[in-house]
């Protein structure tokens, strides 16, 4: 009985060796699988460090020691310069329309203040300049028929920008230049009706007993007239020194080399204007011409615009000079449709050309063309803004 009870234990203690060495076999071939994943981790991922770590394992009182290997990733915050060069570049943005805006030929805006100069700039304390910003006004906008039929159009922005760089661009005070001589034999253009000025000769200088100096002139197609200083203008071409914003010039109409008409100069040559000279017409007209085209009136008066008769025209004109060189402009693009005055009434028009200050906008009713200015009082929208600007002034006074 005892040589039964002894082999069965043999029995077990040999089943349970070979449980143990199946055991063992198993851990030692997933201790292998474990190794190989670890160097394919290590391989793939360059952060990745190894450290060893121990397990001690304890099966039925046998101390078996087993070393495994553990995947680690450690997290490295790079600089912010190696950031900015990892990210992508992203494109330059650009503004827009009147762009802008900060190229010359573009629309600089800035804001003039009460001590303003003619310049383009103010000399801060430590002798920098600073560019001075500019004021975008939308005008108001009460409710009508008509505006309600067309809440969807955008409404335009009224801007007043400097609007030349130096001195010479924006100035508007006479030159203390010598005068020239007007003597007999002279050529020269004279007024013979309100907008018609024709070319003529000085036959005889006339003074009167109050002092007053008249000119006798023989045009050339027929007729004399007996005229003022301020309604003669010299022949030749004006130098650039002579000429300033608001000064009283006769203008060659470009389809006829024989007409000439009376006008205020509005702009000198810079790039916002592609080097072009721009004249408002007694008739409110504006256009822009080339230095040929100028004549400089001989002895204009204190306030040349006093030779302006009484109208819209004479109040828009005293309104800009006073703001030059910051005028008020609305911003237009081709395409859009306003309502502008012709005729004394408000009619439906379309931009189709916009050059520089001038808009070319064409009537719906009647297909009329014509450039308007975008600072006009036949801007319905400028109308309404002059009257609410003049109304605070008023109010301020």
């Amino acid at each position: 009985m005892e040589l039964d009870e002894m082999q069965t234990r043999m029995l077990e203690l040999h089943e349970f060796g070979e449980r143990v060495e199946k055991r063992r076999k198993m851990q030692s071939e997933k201790d292998e699988d474990d190794e190989n994943m670890s160097e394919s981790l290590c391989a793939s991922i360059p952060s990745t460090n190894e450290t060893p770590s121990k397990r001690t394992q304890v099966e039925n009182g046998c101390d078996s020691l087993s070393v495994r290997k553990e995947a680690v990733v450690v997290l490295i915050r790079l600089p912010e310069y190696k950031i900015s060069a990892l990210r992508p570049p992203t494109p330059q943005q650009f503004y827009s329309e009147d762009e802008s805006h900060s190229s010359s030929d573009s629309d600089m805006q800035w804001e003039p203040e009460d001590d303003s100069s003619d310049s383009d700039f103010s000399a801060s304390n430590n002798g920098q300049k600073t560019v001075k910003p500019s004021k975008i006004t939308r005008p108001p906008e009460p409710q009508t028929s008509s505006n309600r039929n067309n809440n969807n159009e955008p409404k335009p922005i009224i801007e007043s920008s400097a609007f030349g760089h130096c001195s010479h661009e924006t100035t508007k005070i006479r030159p203390n230049l010598p005068e020239e001589e007007v003597k007999v034999d002279m050529m020269v253009l004279t007024r013979k009706r309100r907008m018609r000025w024709q070319r003529g000769k000085i036959v005889e200088i006339v003074t009167k007993e109050d002092g007053r100096v008249k000119y006798k002139v023989s045009f050339e197609e027929k007729g004399r007239s007996l005229v003022s200083g301020h309604h003669i203008a010299f022949d030749n071409t004006p130098k650039l020194e002579q000429l300033y914003v608001g000064a009283r010039v006769v203008v060659r109409c470009q389809d006829n080399k024989f007409r000439f008409r009376p006008g205020v100069l509005a702009e000198l040559p810079s790039r916002k204007n592609r080097l072009r000279f721009l004249v408002f017409i007694d008739d409110h007209t504006p256009v822009y011409v080339g230095l040929p085209l100028l004549h400089l009136v001989c002895r204009p008066l204190t306030d040349a615009l006093d030779d302006i008769p009484d109208s819209p025209h004479k109040f828009f004109m005293r309104q800009y000079i006073k703001d030059w060189p910051y005028p008020h402009l609305t911003q237009y693009r081709a395409g859009q449709s306003l309502n502008a005055e012709l005729n004394a009434v408000q009619q439906r028009c379309e931009v189709l050309v916009v050059d520089c200050s001038l808009i070319q906008v064409v009537f719906q009713d009647d297909q009329h063309k014509e450039w308007i200015h975008r600072g006009s009082i036949r801007l319905e929208h400028m109308a309404k803004f002059l009257e609410l600007k003049n109304g605070e002034e008023h109010k301020a006074d």
